[in-house]
């Protein structure tokens, strides 16, 4: 087995899980407990949500900011650019250890796509702040590529027929147009008369 490098090797081991990190009475518990409580015995799932924390602490602007697009996302902060990146790069590290797993590579490119439309948004309404945000994330923006159709001899026959149809279709127009016209020139010729 490869030993991959996680993106959660750079937190402290002695750092205390997010629910006891802010408690007063921490400082007067005992070591065994403090190790209990820290992130030396935490599970993978409190370490990846001090990793999210930490993401998007780096694109908050300030202490107080809780409703920023980089923050927030659309609509609740599951969906922010700095979760999606702390999620995208949890699959990444689990598909380096277990290649076959499809359902993980689903969810990791439902992620991935997820986090381009919010860039893309993010890139048309405020580009400085779009720039700071992959700057901080450390993130490359691609933009999604254009659809393209596979051409068959199948698709090109019928395309042909569809144009041909909206063509005849058009001269019918023009000739019941025309006819129109020429009804009301002559209502007009005998309203005059």
């Amino acid at each position: 087995v490869v030993d991959v490098p996680s993106q959660l090797d750079d937190l402290p081991p002695t750092t205390l899980k997010k629910d006891y990190a802010n408690l007063p009475i921490m400082n007067s518990v005992d070591d065994v407990v403090k190790r209990l409580l820290s992130l030396e015995m935490a599970s993978q799932k409190e370490k990846m949500k001090i990793k999210t924390q930490q993401l998007v602490e780096k694109v908050r602007r300030s202490p107080n900011d809780n409703g920023s697009f980089e923050v927030q996302g659309n609509f609740s902060l599951f969906f922010t650019v700095a979760v999606l990146t702390a999620r995208i790069r949890m699959f990444e590290e689990h598909l380096q250890k277990h290649p076959k797993d499809k359902n993980s590579r689903r969810r990791m490119l439902m992620a991935m796509d997820r986090r381009r439309k919010l860039l893309g948004y993010l890139r048309r309404v405020r580009y400085n702040t779009f720039d700071n945000t992959c700057k901080q994330l450390d993130v490359q923006y691609s933009p999604a590529p254009a659809y393209t159709r596979r051409i068959t001899k199948r698709w090109l026959v019928k395309k042909a027929f569809c144009i041909r149809v909206f063509q005849e279709k058009q001269k019918l127009k023009a000739a019941e147009r025309l006819k129109q016209r020429r009804e009301r020139q002559e209502r007009a010729g005998a309203a005059q008369e």
